[in-house]
């Protein structure tokens, strides 16, 4: 089945190529660093190392936890991080700079990765979530490279399509991995109904729930709310093509009885800023981009979160967050985030990126779930009319956040003994 897959991989080679130059007309970032893309790394030093790989920001964000208490615990081993978009890359530097090696992981072909284990030479692989990659867990399998799946989640939806059309591979891949912690017993039984060994799969935690939040935030967002003035504020954060027009539909309607009320909106892709700007623009509303120097103004409607790395300070400053990823069918973002933060939390229909989650943040009534534009804007005004409701459900969701904690420590634990 793998050399099937590689011929496969072969075949697409030119639409892989395309797709990157294309990516590279919308973000010219995606035209840098390409050959790294192929395993053509400067060869790193002889030091020992532990290489982990976060596909893009949320992943990356997931794992400073852990990368930190790494660097703590293993002063004399290097860390390399991994990534996959030039969004991780700019997060990888903004929170680890120098301390870290980072490069690109390449594609999925045998060369390259024999290329990149072959220069970087780690000892202990963390691959973060659901990233397989059949020849690069071959390839470390073989050279006796073990590999932890950390923090692994698998949707149903995502479990069916892998049972239907790559069964036989999926098992092959994961027979190559020497761990898999998943984030929940649901995750653990689809893992091992795929073929995974009972024995390598452990139920260990998500370690979302271990998120170390700055110690200035609250400072820095009450500093923020003094710019904007005693008005409501609310953010729909990680939207998506498809989401930011619903979005603003609510919004439209929430403005008709709350005149004073500010919008901030984060597009999850910073190739997109643009695009929204121009809905923004388009549907006549006053707005305001983040990176610009201007100050938001009493009759700003919309606060356009245009810069990386700032969305934990701009959910911190609101009163409410809708989470996106979850209005399109795109399967919904981290929740947990404004929920330690102590802001109520709205999330659309699809979410089966999160489904468990999900599940137990409305049932510790720490989030609502809404079905479409009407539901999103009778919600919105409730809450936003209603203080002691908002802050009963933020704190619900803090509490929850709190109780659930302790991940990491049972990850590093395992860590251990490798």
């Amino acid at each position: 089945m793998r050399y099937f897959y590689t011929f496969l991989l072969y075949l697409l080679l030119p639409a892989v190529i395309l797709r990157l130059l294309w990516r590279g007309l919308r973000a010219n970032s995606y035209w840098h660093r390409v050959h790294e893309r192929f395993g053509f790394i400067t060869p790193l030093s002889a030091q020992p190392r532990i290489w982990v790989h976060a596909v893009s920001v949320g992943e990356t964000l997931a794992a400073a936890p852990l990368i930190r208490a790494l660097q703590q615990r293993y002063p004399e081993q290097k860390i390399l991080i991994t990534c996959m978009t030039p969004t991780g890359s700019q997060q990888i530097r903004k929170l680890f700079g120098d301390r870290v090696e980072h490069v690109y992981l390449p594609y999925d072909y045998p060369y390259t990765v024999q290329r990149f284990l072959a220069r970087t030479t780690p000892r202990l692989g963390l691959i973060m979530e659901t990233e397989w990659w059949p020849n690069l867990f071959h390839a470390c399998h073989a050279r006796g490279v073990p590999l932890i799946l950390a923090n692994t989640r698998l949707s149903q939806r995502s479990a069916r399509a892998y049972e239907k059309y790559a069964a036989g591979l999926t098992q092959q891949t994961l027979a190559c991995v020497s761990l898999i912690a998943t984030q929940t017993e649901l995750h653990a039984e689809r893992l091992r109904a795929l073929g995974a060994a009972a024995d390598k799969v452990l139920v260990t935690g998500n370690i979302k729930f271990d998120i170390q939040l700055a110690a200035s935030l609250p400072e820095q967002a009450e500093a923020l709310r003094a710019i904007w003035g005693s008005r409501p504020v609310w953010i729909a954060a990680s939207t998506h093509e498809g989401e930011e027009e619903q979005v603003l539909s609510a919004f439209k309607q929430v403005k008709q009885v709350l005149s004073d009320v500010l919008l901030i909106v984060v597009p999850r892709h910073p190739e997109r800023f643009n695009r929204v700007a121009r809905l923004c623009e388009q549907a006549d509303w006053s707005m305001i981009r983040r990176s610009s120097t201007q100050l938001c103004q009493p009759d700003t409607d919309v606060y356009l979160g245009d810069t990386m790395g700032e969305l934990p300070l701009l959910c911190a400053a609101s009163d409410i967050a809708f989470v996106g990823g979850s209005l399109v069918p795109t399967g919904g973002h981290n929740m947990l985030e404004p929920a330690a933060l102590g802001v109520p939390v709205i999330t659309g229909p699809h979410v089966f990126n999160f489904e468990e989650i999900t599940q137990r943040l409305l049932e510790h009534k720490a989030a609502i779930q809404v079905d479409n534009v009407q539901q999103l804007t009778a919600v919105l005004l409730d809450w936003l009319q209603d203080a002691n409701l908002r802050d009963q459900m933020g704190e619900n969701g803090r509490r929850f956040v709190a109780q659930n904690r302790g991940a990491l420590q049972t990850l590093l634990n395992i860590i251990e003994r490798y």
